[in-house]
C-alpha cells in the first residue's frame, strides 16, 4: 500500500509500516479507518506474522487524537456506554492478534497515539523517544484504552501518576517503568528493530499465536492460564509442527554438556533454520 495514513510492505514475515499522516500524525478518523482497513489485510495474508510500526514524520510518533473532533461531540444527555468507543477496540483488536505487534518511536507520542503504543506488543524507542497523556488537563481522560490499560503495563500507583500528572516521560524514564521495552539509539533504532522483527517472523507462528493468548489470559486469571498453556501445549505436539526444529536442536549439539556450555547461539540459529 502506498497511500493513505499506512503505507506498508510485507517481506520474509514482517509487515513494515509506515505512519504518513500529515501535517501532524493525528489520531483521527482517516488514521482508524487506515489501521482497521490495515488490519484487515494482513490477518489475511499468511506470510505476515509480525507488524513493525515506524513513523515518517522527524517529531511525532503520532501527535494525539484530534482536539476539534472531541469538542464536536454533542454534549447533554446520554445513556451509559455498553461497548468501547471505536478506537478503544480497535486497538484491543490489535492487541489480541496473532500477529505480533512492534512500535518503533523515535520522537514523540501523546495521548492517542501512546494509547496506540499501549495497545502494540512491544515497544522499542530511541533517545528522542517523549510519551505522555495529557487529557486530564484537557477535562477528558484517556478515552482509547489508555486509562484501562497503563495499570496493567506501568502497575497502579505508576499509571496514576502519568495520568494524572499529564507530565512528558523521556526514553530513559519510559525504560525503567517499562512504558518502553528497549532503548536504541536513533542511528541504529530502525536496525535493530526490524533485526528484531525478522527474529520473532522466523518463529513458528502457532507458538508465537499461543503465548500470547496465554499470557493475555494469565492477566485476567492466572489459574485459567495455567489450564490454557497446558491446552496448547497439547494442541501444539498434536499438529508435530515441533518436531522438525527439535530434532535439529538435539542434531546440533543441544541437550549435551558441551553444545550447551559453548555453542548455545549456534544451537539456536540452526533450531530457528537460520544456518541453511
Amino acid at each position: 500500500m502506498a497511500e493513505g495514513p499506512l503505507r506498508w510492505e510485507v517481506t520474509a514475515g514482517v509487515a513494515e509500516v509506515v505512519i504518513d499522516h500529515p501535517p501532524t500524525n493525528l489520531v483521527d478518523g482517516a488514521f482508524i479507518v487506515a489501521l482497521r482497513e490495515l488490519l484487515d489485510a494482513l490477518e489475511h495474508d499468511d506470510g505476515a506474522r509480525v507488524v513493525l510500526f515506524s513513523s515518517a514524520d522527524p517529531d511525532f510518533f503520532l501527535m494525539h487524537g484530534d482536539v476539534h473532533g472531541i469538542l464536536a461531540i454533542p454534549r447533554g444527555a446520554r445513556s451509559r456506554a455498553s461497548e468501547p468507543n471505536v478506537a478503544a477496540a480497535l486497538f484491543e483488536r490489535l492487541h489480541r492478534s496473532d500477529l505480533v505487534s512492534i512500535a518503533v518511536v523515535d520522537g514523540a507520542a501523546r495521548g492517542g497515539g501512546v494509547e496506540f503504543l499501549a495497545a502494540v506488543d512491544l515497544r522499542l524507542g530511541s533517545e528522542r523517544a517523549v510519551l505522555g497523556q495529557p487529557e486530564v488537563a484537557m477535562g477528558i481522560l484517556p478515552g482509547a484504552g489508555g486509562t484501562a490499560r497503563l495499570p496493567h503495563l506501568l502497575g497502579r500507583s505508576r499509571a496514576l501518576d502519568v495520568i494524572l500528572s499529564g507530565r512528558d516521560v523521556e526514553s530513559d524514564e519510559a525504560v525503567r517503568i517499562g512504558w518502553l521495552d528497549r532503548a536504541f539509539p536513533h542511528a541504529a533504532l530502525g536496525r535493530e528493530a526490524l533485526a528484531l522483527a525478522r527474529h520473532v517472523a522466523a518463529m513458528p507462528p502457532a507458538s508465537i499465536a499461543a503465548v500470547k493468548h496465554v499470557v493475555d489470559i494469565s492477566l485476567r486469571s492466572f489459574e485459567q492460564a495455567l489450564v490454557d498453556e497446558t491446552d496448547a501445549f497439547g494442541a501444539l505436539t498434536a499438529v508435530g509442527e515441533h518436531v522438525a526444529p527439535m530434532q535439529r536442536f538435539l542434531e546440533s549439539g543441544g541437550q549435551t554438556r558441551e553444545g550447551e556450555t559453548t555453542r548455545w547461539d549456534e544451537i539456536m540459529r540452526a533450531t530457528r533454520d537460520e544456518l541453511t
